[in-house]
């Protein structure tokens, strides 16, 4: 698996977050029996700032978040509340998904409010990012449920809590 980093806010590089998105980003292709070295994702890690400006900018929304994220390609139809997943190439560069981005401060905060490790949190946020890109959402409640079912069986492989 390839993913390219831009740690734009230093807090990130204490905080680990290559480890992190290694585990998560590779825990989520291996629950959808993908590949993990035929994928590819670009990770930004930022600030508030930043992703406010990102939320703002792709989203309407001018305010933090805690992630985004933006496939490669548009999401293929659905089957039974399960988009048509990406097909990995045999040979050459691994398929690019998307970007995700993720901002420290609100994750920080999110998850001392939420009285969980940090790190935690931010393997749950990676994995729901990687799920979009992957063309999982949770515009209806059925989706919602789907998608949080995948979030809770893939953060139990890598030993973090049910965070619904």
């Amino acid at each position: 698996m390839e993913i390219d980093i831009l740690a734009e806010d230093p807090a990130w590089d204490a905080a680990g977050l290559e480890a992190l998105a290694a585990q998560a980003i590779a825990a989520t292709l291996a629950a959808l029996d993908l590949p993990t070295d035929r994928f590819a994702v670009s990770l930004l890690g930022c600030d508030d700032a930043r992703i406010a400006d990102l939320n703002a900018e792709f989203r309407g929304k001018p305010a933090p978040t805690n992630v985004l994220s933006w496939p490669a390609e548009a999401a293929a139809p659905r089957n039974d509340g399960m988009p048509a997943l990406p097909a990995p190439p045999r040979d050459g560069p691994p398929h690019e998904l998307g970007d995700i981005a993720i901002a420290h401060g609100i994750c920080t905060r999110e998850a001392a409010a939420q009285g969980k490790p940090f790190a935690d949190h931010v393997r749950h946020l990676l994995v729901h990012g990687t799920l979009h890109l992957l063309g999982f959402d949770h515009i209806t409640d059925e989706d919602a449920r789907a998608m949080e079912s995948l979030e809770t069986r893939v953060l139990a492989t890598l030993g973090v809590s049910d965070p619904y």
